[in-house]
């Protein structure tokens, strides 16, 4: 589930980040840089809180 919420977010996000970028450079939103950018955002997300700072049970 927490994967789910992870690229869920990641899609606002990068939605929210294409937008206004396009807006103010006057070009149409185009919906592929937005899922690219998710897929970065969720890799990096992912790949931090599993690989990084996971904390260690003993």
């Amino acid at each position: 589930m927490r994967y789910f919420w992870t690229i869920f977010w990641a899609i606002v996000i990068s939605s929210l980040i294409s937008y206004v970028l396009t807006s103010m450079a006057g070009e149409a939103l185009t919906l592929l840089p937005i899922f690219v950018l998710a897929v970065i955002f969720s890799a990096a997300v992912i790949i931090i809180g599993d690989g990084i700072l996971r904390e260690d049970t003993e």
